[in-house]
């Protein structure tokens, strides 16, 4: 295995020590992360002044992880507003080119543009 495969050295400074990270990323976005880490110990100290250097890197640990859970729960709020958005417009769709409304197979025949109109107001 050469150097390529195992990645490049990239040294950062996190709470004013040194860490040599090995990474296969870009060394820029390695650093970018090491100063985002940087950013939230320096809030985590601030918060927790006494705090010995463990606590404050388990208070931005935290931190950071509940940035992420809320991210990742509202991409999914978000993937599921659109997905709703899209069956509302395939039904537009079909609407507006006669297809039946699987959902509504009884309902008597209304005028397209009436139910259409009425389609779109929900958006």
């Amino acid at each position: 295995m050469d150097m390529k495969d195992e990645g490049r050295l990239v040294t950062v400074d996190i709470n004013g020590l040194r860490y040599p990270i090995r990474s296969t990323l870009d060394p820029t976005y390695v650093a970018d992360l090491a100063a985002y880490v940087e950013q939230k110990m320096q809030l985590a100290s601030r918060e927790s002044p006494a705090g010995d250097t463990l606590k404050i890197a388990v208070l931005a640990a935290l931190n950071i992880a509940d940035e992420c859970f809320r991210a990742r729960q509202e991409g999914a709020s978000h993937r599921s507003d659109l997905t709703q958005r899209a069956l509302e417009l395939e039904r537009m769709l079909d609407l507006a080119l006669g297809s039946p409304d699987p959902a509504d197979t009884d309902a008597p025949a209304e005028g397209v543009a009436s139910a259409l109109a009425r389609t779109a107001g929900s958006f």
